[in-house]
């Protein structure tokens, strides 16, 4: 949600903000804006309420003195003030000579607003980010120092932010970062800043993650201090993603091409990761204490993948194994000697952070499964196993969610060998189950394009839709159900297959359409059954002779038990494919749906 970039660049710098300001629209946002220092030492700012190609034309006709080398762009996504051009950032402070742009939330803003008003400051919008720039003025008042001016100002805010301020007066530029994710970067181009290293990738091959209480003038060199002492800058991290990377390479959209990327990022994973797994290294490189239960932590699809990962756990090794909402649960109470499991794929879910901020962790082991090793919850977590998925621009999850399953049940197979829970001649079995993943799902990717296409154009008008599964179908079921919701705004509800006759089957009518995820449970026969018998829509998603025989083609009859254990995660692919066909059959923006960011980075 919202995204920021800065820059001081030798070159104009309007070309690099638009580009990188495009490149973080997947996360989200329904403004944006730029303000560039000018030739003449003034300040220009353009916003809009459209695309950021609305922004790039507004800007392109700008009529003023030239615009040089500083600047910073914002991305917003409105939770304080409506839609507006005024609400939209770049704020500025009553002189118009200072920028700001401001990720996250200040709680106090309404209290510091009040008093900033009492002492005479003007405000032009409703956002609570607009209190940073005045308290930026105060503090320049009585010095010409803007990072110690910055540094005074997000003192008293109570919240979170990632925060850049330009000078048009002086050009400098300051970011300042707290529970909100930013980083800078340098490289013969320039120096960045950032919430995403997708947005400024072909411009640099450094970078570093700002943490909470970071101040840093973006300069030549860059000058880092933190809770207002000067630090050494740290060391930078590579950067392995470029703006080639984030292309479509030729798919109509990247939901298109993150689906097909899934067999190529399993293998990847596999190759990384199965060597490890029979003699429990993978699980003793983490250096973590033995355990007796596990957690699981996590949003959205993040929490599907935990929940099969969590399954595996428990089928496999017979550990307790328990599934908390993050949103819910900051009052839960940690037992000793549990593995939390905290997923997300940006590592900066809000949601996420404040569980593991507010949760008892002293008893407890803190493993990360993510997408981005430098994130906020990465530096939080005890140890972190990096899913490997590449970028992912499409809001709604795909290869993240195949990333994070195949990384979360391999670590946990070595987990269970590691404590000698499972048998190393099972893991072998099992490895040798994960090195099918790849082939398995490319064979669903060739088979729902295939067999899907009519079925979806058979439930175009249906009003809403019930996922079913039994044992480990539960959970695609639920996934499947979300990636519904997500892409084509259509009602969508998922169950327990075993719980139909204790409510949900009054929902089905003649015609319902009931997607039906088959992994190999007996039991799935009867509720295929009942809603048979009222007419349903069944779309079976199982092994040979189903509606869509997608799963355990070419896996070994022997091997199947243990995919149950976990899986079929083979079966999630159709349901993808299903979802983003079935939206754009409705018109839908697969990429960008409505309301929803890829990064949610406010609770």
């Amino acid at each position: 949600m919202c995204g920021i970039v800065a820059a001081r660049t030798a070159e104009p710098v309007a070309p690099i903000l638009l580009g990188a300001l495009k490149l973080l629209e997947y996360r989200g946002y329904d403004s944006a804006g730029v303000s560039i220092r000018t030739s003449g030492g003034e300040s220009s700012t353009t916003r809009t309420v459209d695309r950021v190609e609305s922004l790039r034309t507004r800007v392109a006709a700008w009529p003023g003195a030239e615009l040089p080398g500083s600047g910073v762009g914002h991305t917003r996504w409105a939770t304080h003030g409506a839609v507006t051009e005024q609400n939209a950032h770049p704020h500025q402070d009553c002189s118009g000579n200072l920028s700001v742009v401001h990720n996250g939330i200040v709680e106090n803003a309404v209290a510091l607003r009040r008093e900033l008003e009492q002492r005479g400051h003007v405000f032009a919008s409703e956002v609570d980010s607009e209190v940073i720039g005045h308290l930026i003025e105060e503090g320049l008042g009585t010095s010409d120092d803007l990072a110690g001016a910055v540094t005074a100002a997000v003192a008293r805010l109570e919240g979170s932010w990632a925060v850049v301020v330009l000078d048009g007066r002086t050009d400098r530029l300051v970011a300042a970062a707290h529970r909100s994710p930013l980083l800078v970067a340098r490289s013969p181009r320039g120096v960045f800043a950032a919430s995403d290293i997708t947005a400024i990738g072909e411009w640099v091959e450094h970078f570093q993650a700002m943490r909470d209480g970071d101040v840093v003038e973006l300069a030549d060199e860059l000058r880092w201090s933190r809770d207002g002492h000067p630090v050494p800058e740290p060391p930078m991290a590579d950067s392995v993603w470029t703006g080639a990377s984030i292309g479509v390479d030729g798919h109509p959209d990247f939901m298109s091409k993150e689906i097909a990327e899934q067999p190529d990022v399993a293998a990847r994973i596999v190759d990384r990761l199965v060597p490890h797994v029979v003699d429990g290294s993978l699980w003793a490189d983490l250096a973590l204490p033995r355990f007796d239960r596990v957690t699981v932590v996590g949003c959205g699809t993040s929490l599907n993948a935990g929940r099969m990962i969590g399954g595996a756990l428990s089928s496999l090794g017979r550990l307790p194994v328990r599934t908390l909402v993050a949103s819910e649960a900051a009052d839960a109470v940690m037992e000793p000697r549990t593995l939390v499991l905290a997923l997300s794929q940006s590592g900066e879910t809000a949601d996420l952070l404040n569980a593991i901020e507010h949760l008892d962790l002293s008893r407890s082991s803190l493993v990360a499964i993510t997408n981005n090793e430098h994130s906020t919850l990465a530096r939080r977590a005890d140890s972190v196993l990096t899913c490997d998925a590449g970028p992912e621009i499409g809001v709604a999850a795909t290869k993240t969610f195949v990333a994070q399953v195949i990384t979360g049940v391999a670590a946990a197979l070595s987990a269970l060998v590691a404590s000698e829970r499972m048998l190393r001649s099972d893991a072998v079995r099992l490895c040798d189950e994960l090195r099918l993943m790849p082939e398995l799902l490319a064979h669903a990717i060739a088979e729902s394009h295939a067999v899907l296409p009519p079925i979806v154009a058979d439930v175009i008008d249906e009003p809403g839709f019930l996922f079913l599964g039994q044992g480990t179908g539960v959970v695609l079921a639920a996934e499947g159900a979300l990636k519904l919701k997500e892409l084509s705004y259509r009602w969508a509800e998922h169950q327990p297959a075993g719980e139909l006759k204790h409510g949900p089957l009054a929902l089905v009518d003649r015609g319902t359409p009931v997607l039906v995820i088959d992994s190999g449970d007996p039991r799935i026969d009867r509720s295929i059954a009942e809603v048979g018998a009222r007419g349903g829509r069944i779309v079976r998603i199982g092994g040979s002779g189903s509606t869509v025989p997608v799963v355990g083609l070419g896996r070994p009859a022997d091997a199947a038990g243990g995919a149950r254990r976990w899986g079929p995660l083979e079966a999630v692919v159709p349901l993808q494919i299903f979802a983003r066909d079935l939206a754009l059959a409705l018109g839908r923006d697969v990429d960008k749906p409505r309301n929803l960011a890829k990064s949610v980075t406010v609770e």
